[in-house]
């Protein structure tokens, strides 16, 4: 077996369609095939069943699937070890966070960054998936809880507060009703969140108007006069057609986590960068 081939069989085993798994690792989707192909004839069995849903593992896949993940895992760990022994300031670090903290808060840390360390490339994802930081889909993570994982390196980098926003001189909506309003809040992926749980409770007779998992998107439609909106102090202060609202308690605020594997401790690029963004929060 080819351990290429094994690559492109977790990519369809966890995407559940050739298209899917292409974009993941970056293949066509003819070449996605034809590689599959060419591992089942390897091994001598069906390792898929094509169905109109996508490809559903059969009972030898579930066998090859659990010895690839396994095979990953030590190329991966290796990948890690090796990485992590890296001194110099040059190389790539990919970095993942929500879509808003990202432009908003990290943007500004990385430009000055760039200009401090023109050898370093960084690479910013903001996906609302998870990414993992065991198999190097990212090397540093921002996230808005702490990390269950053991093997990562951990700390709170800062709390960020909300409001709630609504067009400048516009009207206030009644705390405990909220009848006659226009609300623009997360989409029902995200329903519980704590601001969104807010919301129902301060305003259970407002309506819904709009619903987005993007933060700059909720801005933008509470700035057009769509409804009022929970935003990051940090976008909603920014916002001069925007004012905030008092309805006597604030919105629950979110703290920020950065953390990295452990097997990256002393990647130094990976370590100037956070220091760097450390050390810009603490000055906030």
């Amino acid at each position: 077996m080819d351990w290429s081939d094994l690559r492109i069989f977790l990519a369809i085993a966890r995407e559940g369609t050739l298209g899917a798994a292409a974009r993941r690792v970056g293949q066509t989707q003819p070449t996605m095939g034809r590689r599959l192909r060419a591992l089942e004839e390897s091994v001598g069995h069906a390792l898929f069943q094509r169905t109109s849903d996508g490809f559903v593992l059969t009972d030898e896949g579930s066998a090859v699937l659990r010895h690839a993940e396994r095979m990953e895992e030590e190329a991966i760990a290796l990948e890690r070890e090796l990485a992590g022994q890296g001194g110099g300031l040059e190389g790539v670090v990919r970095v993942s966070s929500s879509d808003w903290f990202g432009t908003h808060m990290l943007t500004p840390v990385f430009a000055a960054f760039a200009r401090s360390h023109p050898g370093v490339t960084v690479e910013l994802l903001t996906e609302a998936r998870l990414l993992s930081l065991a198999r190097r889909e990212a090397d540093l993570a921002f996230r808005i809880r702490p990390f269950q994982e053991p093997e990562v390196v951990q700390r709170k980098l800062t709390r960020i507060d909300y409001a709630l926003y609504g067009v400048a001189g516009g009207p206030l909506p009644r705390t405990g009703d909220g009848r006659g309003c226009t609300l623009v809040t997360m989409d029902t992926g995200f329903g519980t969140m704590p601001d969104v749980a807010w919301l129902k409770r301060m305003l259970p007779e407002a309506r819904i108007g709009f619903r987005s998992n993007n933060r700059d998107a909720q801005a933008r439609m509470c700035a057009a006069g769509a409804g009022l909106a929970v935003l990051p102090r940090p976008i909603g202060d920014s916002l001069e057609e925007l004012a905030a609202i008092d309805l006597g308690e604030p919105p629950p605020g979110r703290d920020v986590w950065v953390g990295y594997h452990r097997d990256l401790r002393r990647l130094a690029r990976l370590r100037a960068l956070l220091d760097m963004t450390i050390d810009r929060f603490a000055g906030r």
